[in-house]
């Protein structure tokens, strides 16, 4: 078991947390990191240590980085990964290697999900106001208008008892919580099953990864981290279970690829089956649901495991601002409305590209091969592929945002990360203007843009006032104290050059919820102020 510090039990808290995985323990650093008292608790013994996730995404990253933990996260990463798709025969019909880093990190990363894990894990030992408890099993719910009160059953068998104002499942496909949310799951569960093999001493030693779409047995084979490859192999319906955890039959599905299977250091394998699932509501009153106890999605773009990242990097400050006093529960009936369509998004795409790659009928798999080869020849199309520009981005159209209508809207999508220049130095964006909201203002001073009562409700929000100037103007004006100047290397400049809007209003996940140029800024505050549900009253500091 995981031993970490943890805060005295307690029967009363703001947030009860059900499942310690990878949404659970990031969520609880986002709420811990606000002083939030938080539970965390799950029925297992330790962190999951079966395989699960191979991919993180630069969104994910960066999230690890608001909670100030992703140097440790990256110690378990393979950074621009390529993924190549082959067919039978081992030609090459796609390639996905994306270049750039416009949110700050790389867009494609191998990672082994259970060293994550325990470091999301170790970093809830930062925060006072987070307790972890093992062994203990949530086994219903009673919520009322003010407060819900959670019935947990201890390794001893006791029964605990407690009190919160929020209850957040984040416990897994079965989900208790879901069940005892009484939604739907809707959706469809393949029939076919594949068993995925973790290996240790990489028997092929190089980066690269591929998926297979040979119609004999379509496969996997991703190189991760630390000397770890995976390999994911379809089952056929002829082969029961019990014959594919036989050592002998997995040895069989790696003969293909490594010259001697039986010498090959099999850390852990396990037979899954590939869901295609969202359920009705995220939210009902004070019971809330994230990652897979909202959604499940097959394998084949990495997303589960950052959708679920994403549900946190969401809810998060929302809780912490409703739960601070800062804003009215409202706020978090936008969790569902913003997030549920790019969930829904992400489960088409990834069953779209897992129908592709698991064609069985030769005919098809020669036509989908032909259309394949096709397609790289389109230089545009093929671009398309490369970058992953297929990948659905997050866009809210409506929310806790103040939407602008038209196609290059800045609004409801997420802002970019670059180096910029301090007084200490270069610095990511995201570092120098902190982890809570900001005002970004192009060569303005944001004091002298916004009228009296704007400032005043950003001052009470305890959000960052910034300046951005041409690193060849830092030190050249006089600004107030309480406003932080950043010199652009050049890409805020390029950003803000194919936008009309000067002033940029960041919510703590750094999506854009609201723009403007400099004379309307004090308008759309009001605006904004009103969508986040702010409270009249706000008395928040900094770190509220």
């Amino acid at each position: 078991m995981h031993e970490t510090p943890t805060a005295a039990p307690r029967d009363r808290v703001d947030v009860v947390v059900v499942g310690a995985g990878p949404v659970g323990l990031t969520l609880a650093n986002i709420l811990g990191a606000r002083g939030i008292d938080v539970l965390v608790v799950d029925e297992r013994e330790a962190l999951i240590d079966y395989p699960r996730g191979v991919g993180i995404d630069d969104e994910s990253l960066r999230t690890f980085q608001s909670i100030g933990l992703v140097t440790q996260v990256q110690r378990h990463t393979i950074p621009n990964q390529i993924l190549r798709f082959v067919n039978g025969k081992g030609r090459l019909l796609a390639e996905i290697a994306p270049s750039g880093n416009d949110f700050g990190w790389p867009k494609r990363n191998g990672f082994v999900q259970p060293l994550v894990d325990a470091e999301l894990l170790t970093g809830l030992a930062r925060h006072a106001s987070v307790e972890t408890a093992w062994q203990v099993r949530m086994e219903t719910y009673e919520a009322g208008a003010d407060a819900v009160t959670v019935r947990l059953r201890k390794p001893d068998g006791s029964v605990r008892e407690v009190r919160t104002r929020y209850l957040v499942g984040c416990d897994g496909g079965r989900s208790m919580t879901r069940q005892l949310l009484g939604t739907t799951f809707d959706g469809t569960t393949s029939e076919t099953r594949w068993v995925v093999v973790d290996i240790e001493n990489d028997p092929l030693g190089s980066p690269n990864s591929y998926v297979g779409a040979d119609p004999a047995r379509p496969f996997a084979s991703i190189s991760i981290a630390h000397g770890i490859r995976r390999f994911e192999f379809m089952v056929m319906a002829d082969e029961p279970d019990e014959e594919v955890e036989r050592p002998e039959f997995l040895h069989r599905l790696l003969a293909p690829f490594v010259p001697r299977p039986a010498e090959a250091r099999i850390i852990r394998h396990r037979v899954y089956t590939h869901h295609s699932r969202i359920a009705g509501t995220f939210r009902r009153g004070r019971v809330l649901i994230a990652g897979d106890a909202a959604h499940l999605m097959p394998v084949w773009q990495g997303q589960g495991y950052n959708s679920g990242i994403r549900d946190a990097a969401n809810l998060g400050w929302k809780l912490a601002a409703v739960v601070s006093g800062a804003c009215h529960e409202d706020l978090l009936g936008t969790y569902d409305a913003e997030r549920r369509g790019h969930a829904k998004a992400m489960i088409e795409l990834s069953t779209t590209v897992g129908r592709i790659i698991s064609i069985r009928s030769r005919p098809l798999a020669w036509l989908r091969d032909r259309l394949a080869g096709a397609a790289s020849l389109l230089p545009s199309l093929k671009r398309y592929i490369v970058e992953m520009r297929f990948k659905p981005m997050p866009r809210y159209e409506s929310g806790a945002i103040v939407p602008i209508s038209g196609p290059q809207s800045p609004v409801g999508r997420l802002f970019i990360q670059p180096q910029v220049q301090t007084a200490d130095g270069t610095a990511l964006l995201d570092d120098a203007i902190g982890d809570w909201f900001a005002v970004l203002c192009w060569n303005n001073d944001p004091t002298a843009i916004l009228d009296d009562g704007a400032l005043k409700i950003w001052r009470g929000l305890g959000a960052r006032l910034v300046a951005i100037v041409p690193r060849a103007q830092l030190g050249r004006a006089a600004f107030p104290p309480e406003v932080l100047v950043v010199g652009d290397l050049g890409r805020l400049k390029t950003w803000f050059d194919a936008h009309t809007e000067s002033v940029v209003f960041l919510r703590p996940d750094r999506c854009v919820a609201a723009a403007s140029i400099a004379q309307q800024a004090s308008d759309v505050s009001r605006r904004l102020a009103a969508a986040l549900a702010l409270n009249e009253r706000v008395e928040v500091g900094e770190h509220a």
